[in-house]
Parts: structure tokens; sequence; C-alpha cells
């Protein structure tokens, strides 16, 4: 039972952690450690969001909130039967905000923003029994950041250095019935961005990247039927993006958050032969109220992700499609209402056991 259960607990993708709380892209998910031997997984989303709002009542945006994609790589290994190792890139941060020039008049037509990031995790496990085991890593992380608004004559351009940051956590597993429980904190990483703000003054200052805390936990429920999900705590609270230029003209921080974040998923997948598998999940975070920045205008969120996923032999081919039903928010400073929005995400995952 183990065994088929397991087939079944890796259906959800990178692109399901589209729009969650703040800036959150990947989830810093470890997942790939938890598999059997050697192993490797290549994954890649795209989110297509549709983010609209009105001004006044009748002056609309169009739509700020462009597709875009993701990427990861995991591989693990056994090194004995008590310790494995893996190693994870993905992106775990990043924004893309693209308001039309033709929305005009709308206050922030032709804005655009965008922020990237590459993370690279490495990450051991010892097994203290069958059923404790204790993981510990670190972590690299790089930001990349541009923004124009062209209302305000401010533009930015700035490259991170690089910073480092770790995690630790426990895990607790009971085989003969695919339980485990996997709790997992991530630190903060700081590292300084330096470019050019307004196109020609220098620009220096130091992002932090925020701590989280995830709880994923999967169970057989029946035969070839598995019960899992995660819990993930954001500390959104204690981020900001403050150039000088920007905080020195608007008194205020480019981008930052009042509160933390924490979203929820719950799913259940089933193998229905030896080849094919499937899964349905249900995520949500709730709205926090207040006003929302309009570089984000959205404030939580509540989705359906279909997965399934085909095995031959030892490699896998993992698909799955979210509905993403945004909530609504009104906008800080010109108090824009945006409603109704959603976003789609895809994804493939192929993997290959060694």
């Amino acid at each position: 039972m183990r065994r088929l259960l397991l087939s079944i607990s890796a259906l959800t993708l990178g692109a399901s952690a589209a729009h969650a709380g703040g800036l959150d892209r990947s989830g810093q998910g470890i997942g790939v450690l938890f598999e059997s031997g050697g192993f490797v997984e290549l994954s890649y989303g795209m989110v297509s969001p549709n983010v609209t709002g009105t001004f006044g009542g009748a002056v609309s945006s169009g739509n700020m909130a462009p597709t875009y994609s993701q990427f990861s790589l995991g591989v693990k290994t056994d090194i004995n039967s008590k310790l494995s190792v893996a190693l994870v890139m993905d992106q775990p941060w990043g924004a893309d905000v693209s308001y039309p020039t033709s929305a005009a008049p709308y206050p922030f037509a032709g804005t655009t923003a965008s922020l990237t990031s590459q993370g690279l995790t490495a990450i051991g496990r010892y097994r203290f029994s069958d059923r404790v085991a204790a993981h510990a890593g670190v972590r690299f992380e790089t930001l990349n950041g541009e923004a124009s608004i062209p209302s305000l004559g401010y533009a930015l351009d700035v490259t991170g250095d690089g910073g480092t940051g770790y995690l630790v956590g426990l895990s607790y597993e009971i085989p003969d019935i695919a339980l485990r429980v996997a709790l997992t904190y991530n630190s903060p990483v700081t590292q300084t961005l330096t470019g050019t703000e307004v196109s020609v003054v220098p620009a220096s200052f130091d992002v932090t990247t925020p701590q989280s805390v995830n709880l994923d936990f999967q169970s057989g429920i029946a035969a070839d039927t598995l019960l899992f999900g995660s819990i993930r705590w954001v500390d959104w609270s204690e981020f900001e993006i403050s150039p000088p230029v920007y905080v020195g003209a608007a008194g205020g921080p480019l981008v930052s958050y009042d509160s933390d974040a924490v979203t929820y998923s719950l799913g259940v997948g089933r193998k229905f032969s030896d080849a094919f598998s499937g899964s349905i999940s249900l995520g949500y975070e709730a709205s926090k109220g207040g006003t929302a920045s309009n570089l984000a205008p959205t404030d939580g969120y509540f989705s359906v992700q279909l997965g399934g996923k085909y095995t031959s032999g030892n490699m896998s081919i993992s698909g799955g499609v979210r509905y993403v039903m945004l909530g609504d928010a009104t906008t800080e400073v010109i108090g824009a209402d945006f409603s109704g929005n959603s976003a789609i995400g895809v994804g493939i995952k192929v993997g290959y056991s060694f």
C-alpha cells in the first residue's frame, strides 16, 4: 500500500503557488527529498492572470497582470540507508505588472514592474528510525528588479548580489499507511540590490526575503487513495522594498505588506491503475482587508486544481490545471476597485527514478 500511495503524492505542480501571499511563487517545497532512491524531476508551469479594476467607477485599468512562467529542478539520492541528500533549483519569489498604456487616463497606465529570483537549495535528511527523521540545508537566492511608473516620473533597475539562508525541519512517517507529516522552517535571506533610480541616480539598498514555515502532510485513507495537504505561513509583514529615492519622495517603501500570509491546501489522490493516478485539491488564502498596493491589487484567493500522473517504468509524467478566484481589493492612494478577477495555471512535471 505504501508504494502505491506514494506514487500519487507528487501530483501538485509548481504553478499551484500562483498568487499566494505576497510575491510567493514556488512555496519553497522540498518534496523531492522524500522520493524513494535516486530521483530527478523537472517542472514547468505557466500562469495566465486576468486582473482588472476601475478608477472612479468608470476608468478601466485594463489587465495589469501578464502571463508568466515558472521552472524548477530537483535531484535526490541516498548516501546510505539513513542519509539522503537533495539539490533543488527554483524561482521562489516573483512579480509581473504591466498596466496597458491604452488604459489612460487610468492613473497608473503604462506602469510596469517585475521581480525575478533564482534559488538553489542543498538539503540533507537523516533517518533516526523508520518513522522519525530530520532535515536541514542551506539556500542561496538572487533577486533582480525593475519598475517604471510614468505618472510619478520614476524608474528603477537593480540587481542583487545574492544572499544565503538555511532551512531545518522534522518529519514523522508511518510507512504502512503512507502517513507523513513534515515541518520545515525557512530562514530570511538578505542581499544588497544595486543599480539606478530615475535612470541616472545610483541606488543601493538591502532586501530581506521573508522567513516561512511549511507543514506538509499526507495519509492513506483507503486502498490506493491518499489525502494530502499543506499549511504555509510567510512573514510578509517584515518584508519591504525601499529604494532610497522613492522613499524620499513618497515617504514610504515601494512594496510592503501590513499582514503575514497563511495559505492552505487540501486534496485527494487516487491510483486508478499501475500506470495512471489522478488528484483534485483546493487552495485557500484569507483576505486581509484594508487597501492593497497598486502593484498587487488582489487580496486572498480560492482555487481548484486537477492533476494526473502517468508512470511507465522509471519515468513519470504529471500534468495539472488550476483555476484561481482572486480576492477583491481596493487599492491605496487612488481607491481603485479590483473585483471578479481570476487566474489559470497549467503545468507539467517529468520525473525519473535511478
